[in-house]
């Protein structure tokens, strides 16, 4: 299983991005999902998730600016990143609560997407 993610990208303050994350391989069905992310020098925090049937919760930085959706359909997770401030800039990474089977789930990682916000 592997997770892709892209749509990172370098935008003035105010700006928007929508990221998007696919999973492909051997999947089962998938659980949860959500956006985390990675500032230099920073742990790694998490900024959106989402469970298969849709209810989301949000950091509060995100709140109100972010907004997480996905496609099951397509095996996809997206975030939608509204009035981008330069403390958003981070590398973001998918994550995914991926069953293989009917009885085993893992978690993966994306490779993360650099989103570069300027002031």
């Amino acid at each position: 299983v592997q997770l892709q993610a892209s749509g990172g990208g370098l935008v003035p303050a105010g700006g928007s991005l929508t990221l998007s994350c696919v999973a492909s391989g051997d999947i089962f069905r998938i659980n949860d999902m959500a956006w985390y992310r990675q500032a230099p020098g920073n742990q790694r925090e998490l900024v959106a998730q989402i469970t298969r049937g849709g209810n989301t919760d949000y950091a509060d930085s995100a709140k109100g600016r972010f907004i997480i959706s996905r496609d099951n359909a397509k095996n996809s997770v997206y975030l939608q990143m509204d009035n981008l401030k330069p403390e958003d800039t981070a590398v973001y990474y998918c994550h995914g609560n991926i069953m293989v089977s009917r009885n085993y789930e893992f978690e993966y990682w994306g490779q993360g997407t650099l989103v570069t916000v300027s002031s």
